[in-house]
């Protein structure tokens, strides 16, 4: 039941952001001097010919008028169509899709793998040399933005030794062994400063939860130190490392817009560039949709987990 009341008060609050941000876009969109019929239209459109796209397009009617609309639309699953294309927008968003969710789930399992280590060891060998030097590490990669770390990765790894492409993109159901080839630099690239959050907060909670009477009495019983450890002990340190994870999924979204663009993947954040410096309103608007619906849905399984996750300092037994 606790799970459950956390999880409607995540929906309570995400989805007037959801809207709100929504809204936002609409109304940047509405301020703009730019006609999405002129563009398409070009040079030649002569004012009737703008004036009878702008009514084709509903965007001759009231701001308020064309968001409700809108969005009575996307309740029934229908995001519109592209301005330029005619491409409805949920076949472009279905297409794009793939390529996001295999890059941010890759990365979400480095960041948990790299950070995780990291942050067992440094707490493990707290005040050693492993400590002292993770955490410079960490303070490195955390002033380095990704789209840097994706350039190095590519001059290093692509340029130099050959042994990764630079470019391009091979869906998993094709070819697993190029997918995994085309995503593992980027993947790597939006994965090491979220490992940075994960390992910091692991680090911490788990050298506090090390120093607990409990851990002292396991050990006193004779249970194994890695028993005690990652049977007990990092179970309830890894309430904060998950918290922080969850709350990096949005910054690796926008991470993924930019590594895109270094790594020549045909994602939505690329669509997202290019439909907005058309001024393609529905694709803007679908992407933004899409993207909300993922941040709310990993908060929602981030709840879940804290939830099973909870301190059981009392049930260490032998």
């Amino acid at each position: 039941m606790r799970i459950v009341s956390s999880s409607s008060r995540l929906f309570t609050i995400f989805v007037p952001v959801v809207l709100l941000s929504t809204f936002i876009t609409y109304g940047l969109g509405a301020l703009s001097n730019s006609n999405p019929a002129a563009a398409v239209l070009g040079d030649t459109a002569t004012p009737a010919d703008i004036k009878r796209m702008d009514h084709q397009f509903g965007l001759d009617k009231p701001f308020l008028v064309q968001f409700v609309h809108w969005l009575g639309r996307v309740l029934h699953g229908d995001l519109g169509h592209s301005y330029f294309t005619g491409i409805p927008v949920t076949q472009s968003i279905g297409q794009r899709f793939p390529v996001d969710l295999s890059l941010t789930l890759l990365a979400l399992v480095f960041a948990v793998i790299l950070g995780g280590a990291a942050g067992v060891l440094a707490a493990v060998r707290q005040g050693s040399w492993i400590d002292r030097g993770i955490t410079a590490i960490s303070a490195v990669f955390t002033s380095v933005p990704a789209f840097v770390i994706g350039v190095g990765l590519v001059v290093v790894f692509a340029t130099k030794l050959h042994v990764a492409p630079s470019s391009g993109y091979v869906g998993p159901t094709t070819d697993p062994q190029r997918w995994l080839q085309h995503m593992l630099l980027p993947a790597i690239a939006i994965s090491l400063e979220p490992a940075v959050g994960v390992a910091r907060q692991l680090r911490t909670a788990l050298v506090h939860e090390l120093r607990q009477n409990y851990v002292t009495g396991a050990v006193v019983r004779g249970l194994h130190p890695s028993r005690v450890l990652f049977g007990h002990a990092l179970r309830n340190a890894a309430g904060p490392a998950l918290t922080v994870l969850g709350a990096q999924v949005p910054f690796l979204i926008g991470g993924a817009v930019v590594t895109e663009t270094v790594f020549s993947l045909p994602g939505l954040g690329q669509l997202a560039v290019s439909s907005a410096e058309q001024r393609d309103i529905p694709v803007v608007q679908g992407v933004l949709l899409v993207t909300s619906v993922i941040v709310i849905l990993a908060n929602l399984v981030v709840n879940a987990g804290l939830g099973k996750l909870r301190p059981r300092a009392g049930a260490v037994t032998a």
